[in-house]
């Protein structure tokens, strides 16, 4: 059945189709949202165990602020929770993107320690939104995995206050987090993260 979810939410469909083919998706991993409506707060989002690559009008969910479906049918994702802590924490978010690529989840495994991956000095940082110069540092936290998902969003509800110029976190061995005031702008920022992990992954790899 056709709801409003389903009705605004095709370029998230089509991000998710885009991404699985990339390889940042693969199998049911990731999950996609964006912002219905702010007062109250509504949520559309891909609804659990769905292969990106597959999505279409009857993928996605609407949900209030609780994780509670109001139209469409499936389970919401586990991880519903750190999208709305995103929503609520950043009032200009329109759009949450959860991805599981190869190269930031190495990153996020070798730089844990450090707690963050840090990029500086590319010129593919302009691509991320209010970023002017490539002398800029971008730092995105990495914080420990869990399978508590009240604990995750306030672990990311934590970093926002404390980094609240950043553009993504990365959960250890699992993905990353990017946000953006609309779909499009989130899905450069994936892009954008994805080209600079490569980058730096593979100039720790090569030793340059």
């Amino acid at each position: 059945m056709e709801t409003a979810a389903s009705k605004s939410c095709a370029d998230l469909a089509e991000a998710g189709r885009e991404y699985y083919g990339r390889g940042w998706v693969l199998g049911t991993s990731g999950n996609f949202s964006k912002l219905l409506a702010r007062d109250p707060i509504r949520i559309g989002i891909t609804a659990s165990g769905l292969e990106k690559g597959q999505l279409d009008e009857t993928s996605f969910l609407e949900l209030d602020e609780n994780g509670e479906i109001l139209h469409g049918s499936g389970k919401p994702s586990a991880e519903t929770s750190i999208h709305a802590t995103i929503y609520r924490a950043i009032p200009t978010v329109g759009s949450v993107l959860h991805t599981h690529s190869v190269w930031g989840t190495i990153l996020s495994d070798l730089l844990f320690d450090q707690g963050a991956i840090e990029i500086e000095g590319y010129e593919m940082l302009k691509g991320l939104s209010g970023v002017t110069t490539h002398e800029h540092v971008e730092t995105v936290p990495i914080i420990a995995n869990s399978q508590d998902y009240a604990q995750l969003a306030q672990a990311i509800e934590d970093q926002l206050a404390e980094f609240p110029d950043i553009h993504g976190i990365y959960l250890h061995r699992h993905g990353l987090y990017t946000w953006g005031e609309t779909v499009s702008e989130a899905r450069r920022h994936i892009e954008i993260f994805e080209f600079l992990f490569e980058v730096v992954g593979r100039s720790i790899e090569l030793g340059i």
